[in-house]
């Protein structure tokens, strides 16, 4: 502080309560204090009364920081949070609903997708994202960076991303008007349970700013980087009605702490909200926690599977929603699980290696039979989240016209696979015959056509098209399924809602998604930002990679 300069009535009533707790600590103990505010000023959050968590981290890295300067400044830091803690409390932020510059808020601009991260600091504690600019700064005091923009730019409409409140600076009160609940409700959507269970009902269509129109739930997914397999994938998983509402409740998954719930949820809600500013939304946070969560197995600018990322989400998503009170199950499980019985026969040596090895078969829940044949069978209990189907080899030769033949199959021969009678040889981890059948059907079945072999050298994709039903799959028809129990129906029909395709070459190409839109019984084709109705016979069409079937009530 310059000789000229008045002391601030906070910082003279602190020297007051400084000299009257430490007479003797005088103008020496100061120092160190005035040294560490002037250091740190960008990082400290006195101002925000309403952010516990925020100003709790803050602190601690203050802390750690002045720590590093030495012990004098640790001591001096400890006794100034004391010192202060009364006056957080005390601190009243004046409320007004006349803000002059209500108007100079720009919509066009504001886009809450990505990262809530201040563009200088990059810190993620306390941000306000500037309603004129649309950018993101840190904090609200007079040396954070959202009031050094408030006064070189001449925007002075903040919001602040977490409490949802709007503040002017630099004059620092709080904007209490009306006209600012839209933006509220694009930073977070909310949903009441009876809207969530209107909305397949809605046939309604929403206007963006830019005057385009778009379907809630029907919206294009930006591809950020060769993310198409994990736009495809969100897509598909949007048309399971009890899982998208389960997500579109905050209130469902709080006793979750994993951000990849936390943010499914919130790309869950704005894909369905109905008052958004644009057509489109950004997948950029919940990519940010999927890298996070499978370290970095599927991240921005590697183009991966789609089954194998719908194989891992929904897992993970199972694994952090799972809670002992419902015995270990959670909502992936209510909609996706069913349950396979496996008939393992393997050569009675490899058994004995096994046993050597001192490895179990396979769990408590199978049986193991010898046979006078020199082999054993194992049977036994699986669960499963989604099958697997084997596709016919494709002809290796020619026709007449110097053209590959393009193969069709029916899905009910590719089916057969789990009718319990037919025989599927395995390799690895050893030479075995299997033979499966379903016990238990889900409420959503997902099935998966191998249509990629790995070999030495290369992948290589399998051209053949299947032939599906888009409506009333009956399953009973071509494999044995399980009696019901008493009073209850066999339910073994099912309708496709959605259906996963891949184009061009294996290891290049892209994916796209046909989906249902239950409000209108409709098809629609999506590729990351495109999105155009079709008609169902063109759903049959394609190379059919992965495919999501809905069990009738």
């Amino acid at each position: 502080m310059g000789a000229g300069e008045q002391p601030s009535p906070t910082r003279k009533r602190d020297r007051e309560e400084d000299e009257e707790e430490h007479a003797d600590g005088g103008a020496a103990e100061k120092r160190p204090r005035a040294e560490g505010e002037s250091l740190l000023g960008l990082a400290s959050y006195e101002d925000d009364d309403e952010e516990e968590v925020a100003r709790g981290q803050a602190n601690g890295s203050r802390a750690e920081e002045e720590g590093e300067e030495g012990v004098d400044d640790d001591d001096d830091d400890e006794e100034d949070d004391v010192r202060r803690a009364p006056e957080r409390k005390s601190r009243q932020v004046e409320l007004r609903r006349d803000c002059p510059y209500l108007d100079t808020v720009n919509r066009q601009v504001l886009d809450f997708d990505f990262e809530k991260f201040c563009s200088i600091s990059l810190s993620n504690l306390n941000v306000y994202a500037c309603l004129v600019c649309g950018k993101y700064f840190q904090g609200r005091g007079l040396k954070s960076h959202a009031y050094t923009h408030s006064l070189e730019a001449g925007h002075h409409v903040f919001i602040n991303l977490q409490t949802e409140r709007a503040y002017c600076l630099p004059d620092g009160y709080e904007i209490n008007d009306p006209s600012l609940e839209d933006i509220r409700h694009v930073l977070n959507p909310r949903f009441t349970k009876e809207q969530v269970l209107n909305l397949d009902k809605n046939k309604q269509w929403s206007r963006a700013l830019d005057g385009s129109n778009y379907l809630p739930g029907m919206v294009g997914l930006n591809n950020i980087k060769e993310t198409d397999f994990v736009n495809v994938t969100i897509q598909s998983l949007m048309r399971v009605t009890p899982l998208r509402n389960f997500f579109l409740i905050p209130e469902n998954y709080q006793h979750s702490k994993s951000p990849l719930v936390h943010r499914f949820g919130e790309l869950t809600r704005k894909i369905w909200h109905a008052r958004n500013f644009k057509g489109q939304v950004s997948p950029h946070e919940f990519l940010q926690a999927v890298m996070k969560a499978s370290n970095k197995r599927f991240q921005i600018g590697v183009q991966s599977d789609p089954v194998e990322f719908m194989s891992w989400l929904l897992n993970t998503l199972h694994a952090k929603l799972k809670s002992s009170k419902k015995k270990n199950r959670s909502i992936i499980h209510d909609c996706f699980q069913g349950e396979l019985e496996v008939v393992k026969e393997v050569q009675r040596k490899y058994i004995m290696e096994k046993r050597e090895d001192g490895d179990e078969l396979n769990g408590d829940s199978s049986s193991v039979v010898g046979t006078a044949d020199g082999t054993v069978t194992e049977t036994s209990k699986v669960p499963f989240l989604m099958l697997g189907l084997d596709l016919p080899p494709p002809p290796l030769f020619k026709d007449a016209m110097e053209k590959n033949i393009i193969p069709q199959v029916p899905l009910f021969n590719i089916l057969k696979k789990f009718d319990g009678e037919t025989v599927t040889e395995v390799v690895r981890p050893s030479i075995a015959r299997m033979r499966y059948r379903v016990t238990r059907l889900p409420k959503y079945l997902i099935l998966h056509m191998r249509r990629f072999t790995k070999n030495n050298f290369f992948v290589e994709k399998n051209p053949t098209l299947v032939n599906f039903p888009v409506k009333n799959l009956e399953l009973k028809d071509y494999i044995p399924l399980p009696k019901p129990k008493e009073n209850h129906k066999l339910r073994s029909k099912y309708d496709l809602i959605a259906n996963i395709v891949h184009d061009g070459k294996p290891g290049e190409g892209c994916y796209r998604v046909f989906v249902q839109r239950k409000s209108e019984e409709a098809w629609y084709e999506m590729q990351d930002l495109h999105v155009t109705e079709t008609l169902p016979q063109m759903v049959a069409l394609s190379e059919a990679y992965m495919q999501i079937y809905e069990q009738h009530e």
